[in-house]
């Protein structure tokens, strides 16, 4: 565990007050996040349109929630990523040690999946400044970095949008809290210099990346840690992220590779555990009328039904608590 910087920074607290109509919480979507993959690719590319169509199933959501983002403009996209960089990534001219590193093939899809995921954070942000959340099908891209892709990621969604609220004066402070099983390098690096937004990461030390960055508070936890140390350590820093830092809006990258069945984690969450970490994080964010921002992130467990079911309960959750009567909303 690792403090980058002190909690007290020197900002004027934000006198912005939410006051969110009550209507339904709407949530990104598109096809574009579907993209032609090798068989036996590990990345479970169907994920997406099997939680939508689950979430549908259930009746936990209506179509008419669902939106397809219009395409930001580059100018949004350079306030993050390098102009050069990104014009040689849209023309595709990024060389094989490049894809590699990213870790998906060179298609036109990448370039277009990249683009609907980051646009889709970018109006979820937007959205929960006005309906108290917003939730995008897809995202969580931690791993991309000012002039790299890298750990699937083409395009940082979540900086992408941070850095576009601070841009616009939407916001004055952004809390990042990313619990995907691995840690959010790319958006660490991307935020080091920026007072404005805290960055938050509790993952397996024992995990990709194994070259790690710095957070402004890094929770490295051991490989089989549990439910109960992991749930441990997330309610100690958590509400007290939320409490002293004082954001204007929370992201939280809620990547389900949490889980034991995961492939690529080690945490060996269970499912009441993931469960519990999802009410903790999305219900402490609800309790301080904090407008909240819940991205997909991660998740490779071998059983395509576990996956999808996780990925559910997380946007089954926030639907829970922010689509009820907002009588706390003053």
């Amino acid at each position: 565990m690792a403090f980058r910087v002190e909690l007290s920074i020197e900002l004027q607290k934000s006198e912005i007050r939410h006051s969110f109509p009550q209507s339904m919480i709407r949530l990104s979507y598109s096809e574009k996040h579907q993209i032609p993959l090798p068989s036996g690719h590990r990345f479970p590319i169907q994920k997406y349109t099997l939680v939508r169509e689950q979430l549908e199933y259930e009746g936990a959501i209506r179509k008419a929630q669902l939106f397809d983002p219009v395409f930001v403009e580059d100018a949004v996209i350079h306030r993050t990523h390098s102009a050069e960089w990104w014009a040689r990534a849209k023309r595709q001219e990024l060389d094989a040690k490049e894809y590699r590193r990213i870790g998906f093939p060179n298609t036109e899809e990448l370039v277009l999946r990249s683009i609907s995921s980051a646009s889709g954070t970018v109006r979820c942000a937007l959205n929960a400044l006005d309906d108290g959340a917003g939730m995008n099908l897809a995202g969580g891209t931690h791993h991309a970095f000012f002039d790299r892709g890298e750990g699937f990621c083409l395009l940082n969604d979540i900086a992408l949008a941070a850095n576009h609220l601070l841009h616009e004066n939407l916001v004055q402070r952004i809390l990042i809290v990313d619990l995907d099983v691995h840690q959010g390098n790319g958006t660490a690096s991307l935020f080091r210099d920026e007072p404005r937004v805290f960055t938050f990461s509790m993952h397996c030390q024992a995990n990709y990346p194994f070259k790690k960055e710095a957070s402004d508070l890094d929770l490295a936890l051991p490989a089989a840690t549990g439910d109960a140390r992991y749930l441990e350590g997330l309610k100690e820093h958590v509400p007290r992220l939320m409490e002293e830092f004082a954001p204007d809006i929370v992201f939280f990258q809620s990547g389900v590779d949490v889980l034991a069945s995961d492939r690529l984690g080690k945490l060996s969450l269970s499912r009441d555990g993931c469960r519990e970490r999802d009410h903790w994080v999305i219900g402490h964010a609800h309790r301080l009328r904090l407008p909240l921002v819940v991205v997909m992130g991660g998740g490779y467990s071998e059983r395509m039904s576990t996956l999808v079911n996780a990925h559910c309960e997380t946007y089954k959750t926030v639907l829970e608590l922010y689509e009820k009567p907002r009588i706390f909303f003053n």
